[in-house]
Parts: structure tokens; sequence; C-alpha cells
């Protein structure tokens, strides 16, 4: 990153970021972490899954994500009866006024927009699952033997509630392993508590002014894109993903209590994730440090823990702390 203009774009994005988490600070207390996050997995061209207890904002993190950025944002409730088509879109049969003929044409649905909201991902079936990940894998729809691309950029967040299990489809390993992060919201402190008490139960809405536009958000992913990364680095990333394969670890912790380890797109979102992180912070290449920050929501929905683990208590969560201080 010997470019002037790379290096004039860091700096820009860097700024830009800080800007963007202060608006969003306005109607959103603490969760400065998982702010920080989901930038990180926007500007990687990267996906979130957010998991949460009701009443943790989750929506509303999204919703004033959306209006920081100069963006289109689409909201979609999942629910057991919603259809692939309610997503992707659909054909109508209308009648061309020049020919008097019936004719087929494709409606669009809420996925063709630069922000989803996934809501409740794992109260709708796998196929309905499975029309969101496509698009968000291949970041086109198919219908009627035709392709239509998506906006640029795309970007999804699904959450889920992780202590109603109830009527769920939960999402199979291989299709967590589409999304970037898996960001777990905790309860704020008592003193973010009671700031959020004090600042929503009045008639004032805060005015969040949009900081970014579409064309900046995808010059800023190209630069992410070409910070440049040591040898150290990388090795530091793929030690750490291969230390989580109980196959070819020599860690006991693992061996004990993973049945399965994380695929080799761990150690790519892990450095994209680490570069991204650098120049959003203003530093021109990612230290292991910056591997580090971004392991646990990175690795968490990759890992798959054993009956041994699940006996006692140990969550994915747990071990990658482990493996943190082992390596």
């Amino acid at each position: 990153m010997n470019n002037q203009s790379d290096i004039a774009s860091v700096h820009t994005m860097a700024e830009a970021s800080r800007t963007i988490q202060h608006e969003i600070s306005k109607v959103i207390i603490g969760q400065q972490d998982i702010i920080e996050q989901l930038l990180i997995s926007l500007f990687s061209r990267g996906h979130c899954l957010l998991v949460g207890v009701p009443g943790l904002a989750k929506t509303l993190l999204i919703r004033t994500l959306s209006r920081s950025l100069n963006l289109s944002y689409n909201r979609i409730q999942f629910t057991p009866d919603l259809m692939p088509s309610d997503i992707t879109g659909t054909e109508v049969i209308e009648d061309d006024m020049l020919t008097g003929k019936k004719q087929f044409r494709f409606v669009k649905g809420p996925i063709f927009s630069n922000i989803v909201l996934a809501d409740e991902i794992n109260r709708t079936p796998p196929k309905t699952q499975a029309a969101l990940l496509e698009a968000m894998q291949e970041h086109s729809v198919t219908n009627g033997g035709k392709t239509y691309q998506l906006e640029q950029p795309f970007f999804v967040l699904a959450t889920q509630n992780p202590i109603e299990q109830e009527g769920t489809y939960p999402l199979p390993e291989a299709q967590l392993d589409r999304f970037m992060f898996n960001l777990w919201l905790d309860y704020p402190s008592e003193q973010e508590e009671a700031e959020i008490v004090r600042t929503t139960t009045t008639e004032i809405i805060p005015d969040i002014k949009p900081i970014l536009s579409a064309e900046d958000i995808i010059r800023f992913q190209d630069i992410a894109r070409r910070i440049p990364v040591s040898d150290n680095v990388i090795n530091y990333a793929v030690s750490l993903v291969r230390a989580t394969r109980p196959q070819t670890t020599n860690s006991k912790t693992v061996k004990d209590l993973l049945s399965y380890g994380a695929g080799p797109r761990a150690s790519q979102y892990l450095v994209l994730g680490a570069k991204t992180r650098a120049a959003i912070r203003g530093a021109f290449t990612p230290e292991i440090d910056d591997i580090r920050a971004v392991a646990e929501p990175v690795l968490r929905h990759r890992i798959v823990t054993n009956f041994s683990a699940e006996a006692d208590n140990i969550t994915p969560s747990n071990i990658i702390s482990m493996l943190l201080k082992e390596l």
C-alpha cells in the first residue's frame, strides 16, 4: 500500500468509521464492540448473524446503522409460513398494452436492497432460509431462467433469539458458515441501562446523518482487500483455525471437547476481518492482535462441541478463549 490515494483512503475510512460510530451512539447506548464488528463485516463484504435475547435493540441497531449510511434498507420478518418468493420476488401476469397479450413480469422482493435485516431467521423452514443464503453467496437471484443481480453493496444481517427454541428451524452448520461474524449481544451495564431508559422515554428523536454513500462503501471494500498482510499474521490465522480441528491439533482441550473444527473460510475471514479492523483504526497493515480480536465472532459458529463439552456446560466461546491462551 504505497499508493498515496490508498493511504489517504485508509485515513478517510478510519475517520468515517469514527463518525458512523458517533452517529449510532446517539440512539444505541453501549455495544461499541458490536458496532465496530458490524462495520468490519460491512467493509469486508461479509454478513452478520446477531444473537441476543429480546429487548437488546438488535433491530434498532441495524435500522440505525442503515440510517447512518445512504443505503436502501428492508426488513423481512421470518415466520413459519414465509415462502422463498416472499424474499426473492415473484412473477405476475399482466396485459401488454401494445399487443393485448398477457405476459409475465418479475416483481422484485425485499432481498433487492443494500441492507437486508432477516429478523428471527430460525423461525422459517429450511427451504426459505436457503433462498436467502443463496442470495448471500451468489449476490444474485434466479427466477424463470433469468438471473437478476442484487444491488451493491449487499449486506445481510440476520437475528436469532437464543431462548425460544420451540417451533424453530436452527441453521445447519454449512449455512451458518455463510456468515462472516456471529455476534452475541449481552445485557447492558447498570449505568448503560439507566441511560437507555432516560433517553428512550422522552419525545426527543435523535437526528441521524447519513455519512457514506454506496460508492464510498464499495471503494472502502476495495481498499480493505488491497491492504498488505505479513506472512506471520497469515500463518497465525491458519494455525489458529487448524488448532480447532480435532484431526490436526495438538491441543488436548480440542480433542476432548470438539467434534468438528472450522474450515478454510474461517482463515479467510480472520485475515479479511483483521485487515478491515486495522484500516478502520487508521493502520496500514494488520497485526496478530487484530486476528485475535476477530477470532471469537469468526470461529464460534464454525466449531461443533461434543457431548462432553455440553455435559460440562463448556461453550465454543470458552474453547476459543482457551486456544487464544495456548497460541
